[in-house]
């Protein structure tokens, strides 16, 4: 069936002639929030093993892992390609060797078509956009920002580290490289109001980003958003608000943005809220279903087209 927006999982599989996995790895990598170590404290929703991390074979080396994920993606899907995606905390926080030797490694597994490195806007300097313009030309890449939102009030009570101009600094450097670029937002922040979440909307739309990730705020423990959460400081999106909030978010995206993710969960032992984010496939259903009661599409309600 046709969706309302523009599917990354049918991009792909018209582009390679059959279903594309990704399969997530943990290099080692920290954060400029949390030092060389992993042990500060980083932003305020992220868990102890970093945003995603649930399901990775971290003990293993960065090929082992992309071999363990080929032999479940195969075994459930019969899958035949893969990229390989650099997924907890910030993939490009280290020298540019030490960067080319684990990307090189996950690239040299067979059936890895292509390479996704997930990293913030504080750690791409000229050097490494460099180098990742290098992998632009060898092979299929992303390069995945987190954003959040585009408000510095925001991002100051996330402990981000970083304000908005730092990642339009960046994008505009990785566009100037030819780089696609993914970004990660975040709906349902506390101390957003709808039309805050919708300029973010209208922003990305404005910088009309290759690709997006939008994430609803979910709540796991042993983070300092739980500790917040449990403190009763903020509430969370229930199903029907969340579906209302995000079918506007996207009518503002450029149409010809890619849409990677609708929505977001946790792992189910760590999760403390919102509870119904674990029926993944009921919300997207819900989402589909919203767009067809408006008769409406991505980008309906773009102001930069």
């Amino acid at each position: 069936m046709s969706k309302a927006y523009r599917v990354y999982s049918q991009y792909l599989k018209q582009r390679f002639g059959g279903r594309v996995h990704k399969i997530s790895i943990d290099a080692g990598f920290s954060c400029p929030n949390r030092g060389t170590d992993r042990q500060s404290p980083g932003c305020l929703f992220c868990e102890p093993n970093g945003s995603g991390s649930f399901g990775i074979a971290r003990r293993l080396s960065v090929a082992e892992q992309v071999e363990h994920g080929k032999e479940i993606m195969v075994r459930k899907y019969k899958a035949k390609h893969f990229v390989a995606y650099f997924q907890p905390f910030s993939n490009t926080y280290a020298p540019v060797e030490t960067l080319r030797a684990l990307y090189d490694e996950a690239l040299a597994v067979p059936g890895v078509v292509g390479l996704a490195v997930g990293t913030r806007p504080d750690c791409l300097e000229d050097a490494v956009l460099d180098l990742l313009q290098e992998y632009h030309q060898r092979t299929y890449f992303w390069l995945e920002i987190g954003v959040q939102s585009c408000h510095d009030k925001t991002l100051n009570f996330l402990r981000r580290g970083h304000d908005y101009g730092c990642f339009v600094d960046a994008y505009r450097r990785a566009r100037q490289r030819d780089l696609r670029v993914c970004a990660h937002v975040i709906l349902g922040l506390p101390g957003e109001s709808h039309d805050e979440m919708m300029a973010t909307a209208d922003e990305m739309a404005r910088l009309k980003v290759d690709g997006i990730k939008v994430h609803l705020l979910h709540v796991l423990k042993d983070t300092a958003l739980g500790d917040l959460y449990e403190q009763g400081a903020f509430t969370l999106f229930d199903q029907p608000s969340y579906v209302q909030t995000v079918v506007d978010f996207i009518e503002r995206l450029h149409p010809d943005t890619m849409i990677q993710r609708l929505t977001g969960d946790g792992p189910r032992d760590i999760l403390l809220a919102p509870r119904w984010s674990l029926k993944k496939w009921e919300v997207l259903n819900a989402i589909d279903e919203e767009f067809e009661r408006r008769g409406s599409r991505q980008g309906a309600r773009c102001r930069f087209l």
